[in-house]
């Protein structure tokens, strides 16, 4: 696009290939809306002459240290677009929690708030007190925040209102990324089963993939983000979360199948399957013993896939990588969806006093989903981030690669909220495992186990949700790595269950029970 005096379409050309570069491993609905409609531009796009610049402060998630900075093309290009004057407060994802708490404690709140969950106890605790504005009867106002997914929207909600624009990812988004030349090697099929599964880790990790002649490599690599294992579990036909069971909600890890998933991981860790260092392992380096030929798989988002493959092309250009969608288990073909969205952003009713900022804020975050800017904050800049040859979209600067200050636009999608969610739609894919990624994705949809509980919060998971969490954590990481054996798990879950588990769980069936009379 042309942003200077001449304005033309940014994508005219109809057929280039999708290059979304969406961050990895911040998982979660494609039911996210689908882009029926491309939005024209928003009413008001053009501000008026003397219309001054509306300063937004917003904190939000980075993923990599040499942040955009005010200096960026990209970031300058928001700010004309939208007639605003931003303040991003970058802050590195491990330890963003860390500082989420500290800013809704200091009640200095920036303008816009990024969440990974409005269920966050603090968080919960915040939109109860009144701290963020609710945004539900605004939507409609605008062109593109109008057509916001009402499932994803109901599963963000909290006690029935909309307090977030969630941040939309596509619902089917899990998969398997293995090496794909390793397999060949070993002259092994693309596995369909979790015994299969096993076997290539095991094959991974015994039988010499690369054939260097060396006891180097290992099958899988698992972080400290307990994603890979949430998503393994549902294999083994264990609930997402929450089962409905008589009308009531039953948690997923006081489950048989759990269990099952559980012994599972264990006997992974114990055959030295996976690195063993996993509990502590930093996921900002999740792709590194694959793209090093250390190790083979990664379960998480399918856009892992290619991200690994092409960097690991640029010093092995022989190494490959293909992609699955899940493994069969004893109950058949499942996986964990996303809830459709990575988070969702509030409105801080402390930095946004009045109604008319507030809409100014919402008019913000509509325009930078008109389409030309869903393309640029997800691609940058036609001729400087990528290029357009034979119809097809060629990616010039990948996220990870050293940019100079006035192209930088790392972390800048992080501000995206991909409403409506048009992207796979946008540009055709560059590479056939993009391809792969997004019809893996679609086809995910089929066998999703969706998650009973996710649109309600309840009293005690606001005062202990943390701490209950952290103790199934706890107890899942003792038991894979064992320290604590099935007697001792039931005993941690008996804990857990006196220390708050048991009022959740009613708490929550209620709640549940309630949304079906109405």
């Amino acid at each position: 696009m042309n942003w200077d005096k001449k304005k033309k379409p940014l994508f005219a050309t109809t057929s280039v290939i999708l290059a979304v570069t969406v961050i990895a491993g911040c998982s979660s609905d494609t039911g996210g809306s689908k882009a029926t409609n491309t939005p024209k531009t928003t009413t008001g796009a053009t501000p008026t002459a003397n219309e001054k610049p509306f300063p937004i402060s917003i904190m939000l998630k980075s993923y990599y240290n040499d942040t955009a900075t005010p200096e960026s093309k990209v970031w300058k290009k928001v700010e004309e677009y939208t007639n605003t004057k931003l303040d991003f407060q970058f802050v590195p994802d491990a330890s963003y929690n860390d500082k989420l708490n500290i800013t809704l404690a200091s009640g200095s709140v920036p303008s816009l708030l990024f969440v990974n969950n409005a269920k966050l106890p603090a968080v919960a605790n915040a939109i109860k007190g009144g701290a963020f504005w609710e945004i539900g009867p605004y939507l409609k106002d605008y062109p593109n925040l109008k057509q916001a997914n009402p499932t994803v929207l109901n599963n963000t909600s909290v006690n029935g209102k909309f307090y977030g624009l969630y941040v939309s990812r596509p619902i089917g988004r899990m998969g398997i990324s293995y090496r794909k030349d390793w397999l060949d090697n070993l002259g092994m099929k693309e596995p369909q089963t979790i015994d299969e599964f096993y076997a290539m880790l095991k094959a991974f990790t015994t039988n010499d993939p690369d054939k260097n002649g060396k006891n180097d490599t290992y099958g899988m690599v698992v972080t400290k983000y307990a994603g890979p294992f949430d998503i393994m579990q549902t294999w083994f036909g264990a609930p997402n979360k929450w089962a409905e069971k008589d009308g009531k909600l039953i948690p997923a890890h006081l489950t048989p199948e759990y269990m099952e998933a559980l012994k599972f991981f264990k006997k992974l860790y114990d055959e030295k399957l996976i690195n063993q260092d996993f509990a502590v392992y930093d996921s900002a380096k999740w792709n590194d013993p694959i793209i090093n030929g250390q190790a083979g798989v990664a379960v998480d988002v399918t856009e892992r896939s290619y991200q690994i493959e092409e960097k690991m092309k640029q010093v092995n250009p022989k190494g490959s990588i293909d992609l699955i969608g899940a493994v069969s288990g004893p109950t058949g073909l499942h996986n964990q969806p996303t809830a459709g969205h990575n988070g969702m952003f509030l409105i801080s009713k402390s930095s946004v006093k009045t109604e008319a900022d507030l809409k100014k804020v919402l008019t913000f975050l509509d325009k930078t989903n008109d389409k030309d800017m869903q393309a640029l904050l997800n691609f940058g800049i036609e001729g400087v981030h990528y290029k357009i040859e034979d119809g097809k979209q060629v990616i010039l600067i990948v996220p990870t690669d050293p940019m100079a200050p006035d192209i930088n636009n790392k972390n800048m999608n992080q501000i995206l909220s991909s409403i409506p969610y048009i992207i796979p739609d946008m540009f055709k894919p560059s590479t056939p495992l993009r391809t792969k990624s997004v019809d893996v994705q679609k086809a995910n949809e089929k066998i999703i186990v969706t998650n009973p509980g996710e649109p309600f919060t309840t009293t005690t998971y606001t005062q202990k949700g943390a701490q209950l969490d952290q103790m199934v954590e706890d107890a899942r990481i003792k038991f894979i790595v064992g320290k604590t054996d099935e007697a001792g798990y039931k005993a941690d879950m008996d804990l857990w269950k006196k220390s708050g588990g048991d009022d959740y769980t009613k708490e929550i069936s209620e709640a549940f029970a309630a949304s079906k009379v109405k």
